[in-house]
């Protein structure tokens, strides 16, 4: 299908709104329903934004959409401003990456002021997506991450809130800000090992936060795994714990070979991730620089 005829007429869409909006900023048009015109603006320029979007012309949907959503705020429909605002910031996903960022923050800004804080933290959640993905800047998206857990448990949904949080743990591990994560991974276990749908994952959470240990100092590593069994007794009887008695072993040891065959093992049954590798290889380089300072 010929797309170019929608874009033609998203044209005409435009310019028509363009002159109700002028006619109801003169003394006359605003005399004889100038907020009527400013409605039949916004409805112009919505479908507008939407032919843009099926010629897959993804900026002049997002400015569409943007021009609509100020056009509403003019009116105090500020629910209708922010639904655009999402419109504009959802379009300009695909071509502008920062003009998103700035339409969901404008989305956001209006959510928090009417108190709207689940979907606020929703947004935020997209704008963490963002920079992780397309401009690739770890710190802004754990910054996101973080607001949008702190409106989730504002709302008291603590689980969404720990998913976010369990983000921000994944990246300040992987920035070797080791602290920051072991408090989110404990917190996160603690809360799972209390419930009866998530108190499986509470291993995994205390697995991690007892790799972020070892990065520091296998001591408190050693400490930590003690503290975890103690607190969440089912969790001895995991791989996981298994592996890293194993783990500490081979680091007490000096023995490298021993350390990578408990890892190997690990893998066979349960896959190493991204992150999992990148923890397990940070820990095994200390083995290796213990061993280089005694020779």
């Amino acid at each position: 299908m010929d797309n170019s005829g929608k874009e033609k007429e998203a044209n005409a869409l435009m310019a028509e709104a363009e002159k109700k909006m002028k006619s109801s900023q003169s003394f006359f048009g605003a005399l004889f329903g100038g907020s009527s015109k400013l409605e039949e603006a916004c409805d112009m320029l919505v479908r507008a934004a939407n032919m843009y979007k099926m010629a897959k012309n993804w900026c002049a949907a997002g400015n569409a959409f943007s021009q609509a959503a100020h056009l509403h705020l003019q009116m105090q429909s500020k629910h209708d401003a922010a639904t655009n605002f999402i419109d504009a910031g959802n379009a300009f996903k695909k071509a502008d990456p920062q003009e998103a960022i700035n339409c969901l923050n404008r989305a956001i800004e209006i959510y928090t002021d009417m108190g709207r804080f689940t979907i606020a933290a929703k947004h935020h959640i997209s704008i963490a997506e963002i920079y992780e993905t397309e401009l690739v800047d770890v710190d802004k998206a754990i910054a996101h991450y973080e607001q949008a857990a702190d409106y989730y448990r504002g709302e008291e949904s603590t689980s969404s809130a720990n998913k976010c949080l369990l983000k921000v743990a994944t990246y300040a591990a992987q920035l070797e800000q080791y602290q920051k994560a072991i408090e989110i991974y404990e917190q996160v276990g603690t809360h799972a090992m209390d419930s009866t749908l998530l108190k499986y994952s509470a291993k995994d959470h205390f697995f991690k936060a007892a790799l972020c240990h070892f990065c520091v100092d296998h001591l408190n590593a050693k400490l930590a795994v003690q503290k975890y069994e103690e607190m969440f007794p089912a969790f001895s009887d995991s791989r996981e714990c298994k592996l890293l008695k194993k783990l500490l072993d081979a680091w007490e040891e000096q023995n490298v070979d021993a350390y990578t065959d408990a890892v190997k093992e690990f893998d066979t049954i349960s896959r190493l991730d991204q992150w999992l590798t990148t923890m397990l290889l940070r820990i095994k380089k200390t083995i290796q620089d213990e061993e280089s300072d005694l020779r």
